[in-house]
């Protein structure tokens, strides 16, 4: 399996005119290597990958990929709406050295249960890396339902899901249907703990990007069995994940990344600058934080 504990789901660093940083993002890249980070996740939502023309979609990965010096895990989100793209993606991933790769349901389409099992099979069957889907039915208005998983399950290398539904008693529900080595992550930070109860295998997070050791430890607390400090770390860092999320993903998170100067410059159009008050109240979170560390 890919990983298990906190994978990051990297920002895409930008300069001022809007082109990528790739020096700020190889740092980026090192500091999560000594970090605790069990895996980092590119061209995802976080890394703004809808507004990555698809030279620079390629360009990220094979620089991550080089970067990572195979000291950690990297995934590739090669998702999209139209599945030959998916599929075209996905080959480029593997063919630079991914690990596997993070693929979102199909958006704007509205396909069917079936279309959803097509679609990822047809990226399945022209891959042999790892592959995990991807459910955020907030974005994408598609849900995969726990049905549709387990058949899925039984593609060969389609082996975990993310999910981002915030529906508990779907995430139980599939949970109590999927055979053991099929791994759920979590897709949102506060249902960490939530998720590892019901058998997950960790996160794929966007507050990792500023707390690693943080989120690691979250997750390895609780697969050690010390529950109470899971809980401590899951309940210390809501009101931080409530105000990263308190505007568009990935606006807060690279607010926060430029206040704590990780230089990760904008987000590009049509992503906006944040509300002051709300950056306001999110910065005060995290100084909060520094304050009781």
């Amino acid at each position: 399996m890919l990983f298990k504990g906190s994978g990051v789901a990297l920002v895409t660093p930008f300069n001022e005119d809007l082109t990528i940083n790739y020096e700020r993002l190889e740092e980026l890249i090192n500091f999560h290597i000594e970090s605790n980070t069990d895996a980092i996740i590119v061209c995802g939502t976080t890394g703004e990958s809808s507004t990555l023309s698809t030279e620079e979609k390629k360009n990220v990965i094979k620089f991550s990929v080089q970067c990572s010096k195979n000291k950690i895990p990297i995934i590739a989100g090669t998702g999209s709406n139209n599945t030959e793209s998916a599929v075209e993606m996905t080959k480029y991933a593997e063919k630079c050295g991914a690990d596997g790769v993070l693929v979102v349901t199909p958006y704007y389409n509205k396909c069917s249960q079936d279309g959803l099992y097509l679609h990822y099979k047809k990226i399945a069957d022209n891959t042999s890396i790892p592959l995990i889907l991807y459910n955020v039915p907030s974005r994408t208005g598609v849900n995969i339902l726990p049905e549709t998983v387990l058949r899925l399950s039984e593609v060969k290398n389609i082996q975990a899901i993310k999910e981002a539904s915030s529906d508990i008693s779907q995430i139980v529900k599939l949970a109590s249907i999927l055979p053991n080595n099929f791994y759920i992550y979590s897709g949102n930070d506060d249902q960490i703990l939530p998720i590892l109860s019901v058998g997950g295998k960790g996160v794929i997070s966007v507050a990792a990007n500023i707390f690693p050791n943080e989120i690691h430890n979250l997750c390895y607390s609780y697969f050690d069995d010390d529950i109470s400090k899971a809980q401590e770390i899951q309940f210390k860092y809501l009101k931080l994940i409530k105000n990263l999320f308190s505007d568009v993903n990935p606006i807060p998170i690279k607010e926060a990344m430029n206040y704590l100067d990780f230089d990760v410059g904008p987000t590009r159009l049509p992503l906006s600058p944040m509300d002051r008050e709300k950056s306001n109240q999110l910065k005060k979170s995290i100084l909060k934080l520094y304050e009781k560390n």
